[in-house]
């Protein structure tokens, strides 16, 4: 692996420090991951979530394909249609739009679309996911084997999905429901988000969840034999690490 040297003022270092502090990890990984972001593109983090924006315009290329497509769906649409794709008189409506240019009207054909979900959020909320995967994995062999699990340590390390009043976290919300709902891949967490209203935190938690996602990091790139058959399964002192890693830096040591 090649290094990389760089000089900065001291403001800057010190900068540096204090925002890879509050994101829960070291000086080091917190600028690789954003020489990473430089190099492979990814939407900007601080998107607003939401409705897409209506275009200013459309290329002619556009509004060819799109006013033709109205103008099949029109012509095979039953007679009583009234589903989400309108009626006939609907959808020539939006094939008149794009024919004349009316670009006001535009935002008609993005209505009901949101925002993309960058590369990078939709891999967190996967990372976080088979998290707490085998921290629940972990949680059931040791009460198995008769392990004492306090109840503070339990919910501190189940899954509450995230904030809906948060833009990004209700998109990543609505994205682990994607992911969830053909009832085949992460059921072990659905109890949990049951549980916690449907998977809604009520109050902001990716932050939370980045920081035991840096101790997560720390303890598997520990491991000596990352490919023994239990070695995924997580001690009861490194469950309490990842416990102790939702606490913010700042406020760590306090009582």
């Amino acid at each position: 692996m090649a290094m990389l040297n760089v000089r900065v003022d001291d403001h800057v270092y010190e900068r540096l420090k204090e925002i890879a502090e509050d994101q829960g990890a070291s000086l080091s990984e917190y600028v690789r991951d954003l020489l990473l972001e430089a190099v492979v593109p990814v939407d900007e983090r601080s998107a607003r979530h939401g409705d897409q924006p209506a275009p200013d315009s459309f290329s002619l290329r556009d509004r060819l394909t799109l006013s033709l497509l109205h103008r099949i769906l029109a012509r095979v649409l039953p007679e009583d249609a009234a589903g989400e794709d309108g009626d006939e008189e609907y959808q020539l409506n939006k094939a008149e739009i794009l024919e004349s240019g009316f670009t006001g009207q535009y935002w008609l054909e993005v209505a009901g679309f949101e925002t993309e979900l960058s590369k990078r959020d939709s891999d967190r909320v996967v990372d976080i996911l088979d998290m707490f995967r085998i921290i629940t994995f972990s949680i059931q062999r040791l009460l198995e084997s008769g392990a004492s699990i306090d109840e503070e340590l339990l919910y501190s390390l189940s899954f509450r999905g995230f904030d809906h009043n948060d833009s990004l976290e209700a998109h990543m919300a609505r994205y682990v429901a994607f992911l969830t709902r053909d009832g085949k891949h992460w059921t072990e967490l659905l109890p949990q988000i049951e549980e916690s209203d449907n998977g809604n935190s009520h109050m902001q938690v990716l932050d939370l969840y980045m920081r035991m996602l840096t101790e997560y990091r720390r303890i598997m790139d520990g491991r000596k034999n990352r490919y023994a058959r239990d070695a995924y399964f997580l001690s009861l002192d490194e469950l309490k690490r990842l416990s102790d890693a939702q606490t913010h830096p700042s406020n760590r040591g306090r009582r």
